[in-house]
């Protein structure tokens, strides 16, 4: 079973901010690492977090360049089991490495990633039904789009594939600025493997600063094939130095 997050993207707009493409007066922001953490809760019996970090080994993270991403993540699901009565209780931790290279412009950023991930998945009891068992390595690509096509509004998307049972995660938001870098809209995010699969329809605050970070808030429904309807709460946080 896979329930990867959805993280905060590396992809700033070049004379803008990082997080919300609103233009900012000086370069005094120019990072070359940014770390990202993340958490969803569902009332599906699953509770993951994440931390990602992006590099830019040559230039900074608001220019066009090659980057590097590191990622961990670890959580628990559970479900109910083959035999009537039982429930299956799951642990999954991940790791990633990822190469790749970011365009910016004035109002847009796309990134791509390749590398590879390993995943150890461990059940409770055995479950002949679930095939997502055990510990393994998979070619791994991503990519991130954002886009501020007004200065009042946000689209942006995430996505990843990696070959290690067929996981597959893509989110998308699309925002409407609310208050200076702060937008406010829906958001949707599909996510499976080859035993599990999910999707989740919400809203999201996105962009509001609480000292030195940044802030995404999300919830909304969630359907997955195993336990059928509940909800999901998510939150999210960068900081770049």
């Amino acid at each position: 079973m896979s329930l990867a997050l959805a993280l905060l993207w590396a992809g700033s707009a070049c004379g803008a901010d990082w997080y919300t493409g609103t233009e900012r007066a000086d370069r005094a922001d120019d990072y070359i690492v940014a770390f990202d953490g993340a958490a969803t809760v569902t009332s599906n019996s699953s509770a993951f977090g994440a931390l990602t970090t992006t590099i830019a080994p040559a230039g900074s993270l608001v220019e066009s360049g090659p980057r590097i991403r590191v990622q961990a993540i670890a959580g628990t699901y559970s479900y109910p089991g083959a035999t009537a009565g039982t429930r299956v209780r799951g642990e999954q931790e991940e790791g990633t490495v990822l190469t790749g290279y970011e365009w910016i412009w004035d109002q847009a950023a796309i990134a791509g990633y390749v590398g590879f991930n390993v995943r150890h998945n461990e059940l409770s009891i055995l479950d002949p039904r679930n095939p997502v068992v055990g510990t393994g390595i998979g070619a791994k690509v991503a990519a991130d789009i954002y886009l501020n096509p007004t200065l009042n509004t946000l689209v942006a998307a995430n996505a990843s594939y990696s070959t290690l049972f067929n996981a597959y995660y893509v989110r998308a938001k699309l925002g409407f600025m609310v208050a200076d870098g702060v937008f406010v809209g829906p958001e949707g995010t599909l996510l499976g493997d080859a035993f599990f699969n999910q999707w989740r329809v919400g809203a999201h605050l996105t962009g509001f600063t609480v000292g030195p970070m940044k802030f995404s808030l999300g919830a909304g429904y969630a359907y997955d094939r195993v336990q059928k309807g509940g909800y999901y709460t998510s939150v999210e946080g960068r900081a770049a130095f």
